[in-house]
């Protein structure tokens, strides 16, 4: 169960390499698994999330750990002034799914997808006014790491929104969130994608991540400004926001 801060060790993370080949294997059935395993709610979730972008242009933006490119096309369509968007992820599969969905969408000229790790991103210093991230900070071998990479992308007064799982604070809820968590979600995801130990690393996952104040204390502590986390669904998912300030001293 939480307790604030990661109970998972560090030789118990995945290393990039493992989770990438993880998200290959179930690229597939991923967008599936995600509508059915949130009731449909994932979707709502990423536009509360895009909306935290101001609508001022132009923007420039990146979501790191862009899977399929759900976030990024939900960002394309919600937020009009963005000039530039690219899309980082470490699955060639689920890329190359999301190059498709991004050419169905009509939106080819606006976004492109590279591959690359989220803490160490080939992007120069200060290269974006907003950066994105759902669901996938917490498969990051180190997310104080991925935060300092975060950082260091956003220009002065750019804004990072990263939406992930947290666990509800109503013991009630959370009671019944783990059992679906580590029972339910495990059954579905087998019979759905074939990999029963990919959907068993997920509950493990949110288990094992951080509290929102837990986490709300790492941003600030990798720089972050006007910190917040907006719980959604009772808490199930966070949307985290900060800010890098107008000139770092």
């Amino acid at each position: 169960m939480q307790k604030g801060v990661s109970t998972a060790s560090d030789a118990s993370r995945p290393t990039g390499s493992c989770v990438g080949r993880m998200f290959d294997r179930i690229a597939p059935t991923y967008d599936l698994l995600n509508r059915l395993l949130s009731f449909g709610r994932d979707s709502s979730w990423r536009r509360r999330a895009a909306r935290c972008i101001e609508d001022r242009g132009p923007v420039r933006v990146v979501d790191l750990a862009t899977g399929t490119g759900d976030l990024l096309t939900t960002l394309l369509r919600e937020r009009l002034h963005i000039v530039d968007a690219v899309g980082l992820d470490c699955s060639e599969a689920m890329l190359r799914i999301g190059r498709e969905k991004i050419r169905r969408c009509g939106l080819s000229d606006r976004v492109r997808l590279v591959r690359g790790d989220a803490t160490s991103t080939p992007f120069p210093d200060e290269s974006f006014d907003a950066v994105t991230m759902a669901f996938g900070i917490r498969n990051t071998p180190d997310a104080r790491a991925t935060l300092d990479e975060i950082h260091r992308l956003l220009a002065p007064g750019g804004t990072a929104v990263i939406l992930e799982f947290s666990l509800p604070r109503n013991p009630v809820v959370r009671w019944g969130y783990l059992a679906y968590l580590r029972f339910v979600v495990p059954l579905i995801g087998a019979v759905v994608s074939g990999d029963r130990r990919a959907y068993r690393y997920l509950n493990q996952s949110i288990e094992a991540f951080h509290s929102p104040s837990a986490f709300c204390a790492m941003m600030e502590q990798a720089g972050f400004r006007d910190v917040s986390a907006t719980p959604l669904t009772g808490g199930v998912a966070s949307i985290y926001k900060g800010s890098r300030a107008s000139s770092d001293v």
